[in-house]
């Protein structure tokens, strides 16, 4: 069955979903080249992977689709989402070269994997194809499992040590050693009385206020926002929600009806005794 038969014997459903995933694909990866976030990127990677699965699905490799989705889309990629957000890349990290040429080296490297997918999709094109059917004869994950362990077995090896690699570096940039001592919740007491800063705790946003978002300052026993409650970065990007304006009105009118049921509780055993 050459490239041409297969073409002929592809549905008009098929051609549709290919091109509209198969775009959103391609967007997804150069986002993830492009995108000055390491967590956007990481999110958009994770988008390319699961409509790969959604390909394997689609032409009949239901186990290779469900490993794309359980293994590298939900474990190996949200690990390494997870590490990016401990590590707390930013976009001014990306600007500094730890290891001198690595990014030569990545566009060799990137260069390289490109000349072999061109030339695996042109072998493709040009070679006789089994079928799916001929390849799922004796079951799909027989079929896998024989080509994984014989004929492909240098490569599955070789992967699974670059990603052992892989989490071994995450937990390496994760990793801090400490050079002092921790200072004990006594020391830092006695620090905050010494240096006349913030000695109790600091209330926790939406302090006697009817909210409990991050974005919302804690408000004081007299109805006025905290300053110290809101994280700083959320300060800086302007996202900060006002409500004290709400909650002071709140609080006069409850102090109000305090002096009114207090006018009434005094002035109902004058009206008894009349």
């Amino acid at each position: 069955m050459n490239a041409a038969t297969l073409a002929a014997a592809t549905s008009t459903g098929e051609a549709v979903q290919f091109w509209i995933l198969g775009t959103v694909a391609v967007v997804g990866a150069l986002a993830t080249v492009l995108l000055r976030r390491a967590v956007h990127s990481a999110l958009c990677l994770a988008g390319t992977m699961i409509i790969l699965a959604v390909f394997y699905l689609a032409n009949g490799a239901y186990f290779l689709g469900v490993v794309q989705i359980v293994v590298y889309t939900g474990a190996i990629m949200m690990l390494f989402l997870f590490v990016v957000m401990l590590v707390g890349v930013t976009a001014a990290d990306s600007l500094t070269e730890t290891l001198k040429g690595q990014r030569w080296l990545a566009a060799l490297c990137g260069l390289g994997f490109g000349i072999l997918l061109i030339a695996g999709i042109g072998n493709a094109s040009v070679t006789t194809s089994t079928g799916l059917a001929t390849a799922n004869a004796a079951g799909n994950v027989q079929g896998l499992a024989e080509l994984i362990f014989t004929r492909y077995v240098f490569a599955f090896e070789l992967t699974g040590a670059l990603l052992i690699t892989a989490a071994v570096g995450a937990m390496v940039l994760t990793h801090r050693e400490r050079t002092e001592r921790m200072p004990s919740q006594r020391e830092l007491a006695e620090r905050r009385v010494r240096e006349g800063t913030q000695v109790p705790p600091l209330p926790a946003p939406g302090v006697y206020a009817r909210h409990n978002a991050v974005d919302i300052p804690g408000l004081l026993p007299d109805g006025t926002p905290s300053e110290l409650t809101v994280n700083p970065t959320l300060r800086a990007r302007g996202q900060v929600r006002d409500v004290s304006g709400e909650a002071l009105a709140e609080l006069a009118a409850l102090e109000r009806r305090s002096e009114v049921r207090l006018e009434r509780r005094d002035a109902s055993p004058e009206e008894a005794g009349k």
